[in-house]
């Protein structure tokens, strides 16, 4: 199993302001100087994490106080030119929300060249949260993504000559991508999902699949991908092809290991914290998914359930598999469990800092993660349960 640091790069001082942090939430909140800062801080922990031999993940969101990095490309640029081993993670890109994909193939191919060959790429649908500030459709949504992923991956693994696209929404006379990606014919692939039925496209194109926070619905998620793995390349999948993204909350003691993770939690409480017109955009989602969501809050209401997410203590955060917390040894058992439980995963998207951890104590967690933790989780191996489920392939 592989680890991928990870921070959403929060302005975390303004969320003591009460109401939505997201959409709406008024930029003269933010104090620049005190952004940059914050920024710069959390680029020293990535670097931290490629000294330590951790790999690194990047993402974006807008308009929030809960994440900062706007433009994962940006952010992996300066990596690239900074770190020296670490795989680099965008997971990633919205696509859908973007206007000329062409410069999304330009940007990846770049910072591919700088890093000489360590990028790695993941197309998000994306935040209904932000279709707004984009200023998109929301209607054909995901027409527009394949569209736009299709193009990317001609435009980077061309070989030949230039080439024209017409699509539905995207036009363009001619094709030039320079520079062009060190790896060939494009960097690896990724794709995000929280359902088995998503997680089946991914398993038919091959690509790394990652789940975030699903706790025990992530065995469903993983079983949908390999089972389109199957059928599509008629073998099971190796691990690496499985991500999960949790929390990760290490210390030499207990004590101290919670603590941590109760400053870490406070992120969960964040991320939630917008208006609900923006919870769902009319004409994003599929029928079906909007079935599957009404059906899931009418359940809710009946047995009165309340979202483990906004209320959960960090014990219930750890049995419920959202967040890794303890000594070294205590984190190892419980990832090793975990894996044993979804059937096997490569690859832990780790986000090693969240809410209001601070540097020292963040650097110190990435420390004993990966001298004690990462090496006896590099020695896991794919489940072997899973061989008798598929014993028929081939």
């Amino acid at each position: 199993m592989k680890i991928w640091h990870f921070t959403e790069q929060a302005y975390h001082p303004a969320w003591k302001v009460p109401g939505a942090l997201r959409v709406t939430f008024p930029q003269y909140h933010c104090d620049p100087a005190e952004a940059g800062q914050l920024l710069n801080r959390y680029l020293d922990e990535y670097l931290l994490a490629d000294e330590l031999g951790l790999n690194i993940m990047v993402n974006e969101h807008h308009a929030t106080a809960t994440c900062m990095s706007t433009s994962v490309m940006t952010t992996l640029a300066i990596l690239a030119r900074q770190t020296k081993k670490a795989r680099l993670l965008a997971l990633g890109i919205p696509l859908a929300n973007r206007s000329n994909p062409l410069r999304v193939a330009e940007e990846i191919a770049m910072a591919d060249c700088l890093s000489g060959g360590r990028i790695e790429v993941g197309f998000v649908k994306g935040s209904p949260l932000e279709v707004v500030i984009s200023n998109r459709q929301p209607t054909r949504f995901m027409d527009r993504f394949w569209e736009a992923h299709d193009l990317i991956l001609a435009a980077m693994s061309n070989e030949g000559e230039n080439f024209a696209w017409e699509g539905e929404h995207f036009h363009y006379r001619t094709s030039a991508l320079w520079p062009r990606p060190v790896q060939e014919p494009h960097p690896p692939m990724w794709g995000t999902v929280s359902s088995a039925m998503s997680a089946r496209q991914y398993g038919k194109l091959g690509y790394t699949c990652a789940t975030f926070l699903s706790g025990a619905a992530t065995r469903s998620v993983f079983d949908g991908y390999r089972d389109a793995y199957v059928e599509e390349h008629g073998r099971l999948p190796s691990s690496d092809r499985l991500g999960y993204l949790a929390m990760v909350a290490c210390a030499s003691n207990r004590s101290e290991a919670l603590r941590r993770a109760e400053e870490m939690k406070e992120y969960l409480f964040a991320a939630g914290r917008f208006d609900p017109q923006f919870r769902n955009i009319m004409g994003m989602n599929p029928a079906e998914v909007n079935l599957r969501m009404v059906q899931a809050e009418a359940e809710a209401k009946r047995t009165n359930k309340v979202s483990l997410i906004s209320s959960g203590s960090v014990e219930a955060y750890v049995d419920a598999g959202l967040m890794f917390v303890g000594t070294p040894d205590d984190v190892y058992e419980q990832l090793a469990q975990f894996n044993t439980d979804v059937g096997g995963f490569g690859n832990l998207l780790m986000m090693g800092q969240a809410g209001l951890l601070n540097h020292a104590d963040t650097a110190d967690s990435l420390t004993l993660i990966a001298k004690e933790v990462a090496p006896r989780l590099a020695a896991l191996s794919d489940v072997p349960q899973l061989e008798a489920r598929y014993e028929e392939v081939g």
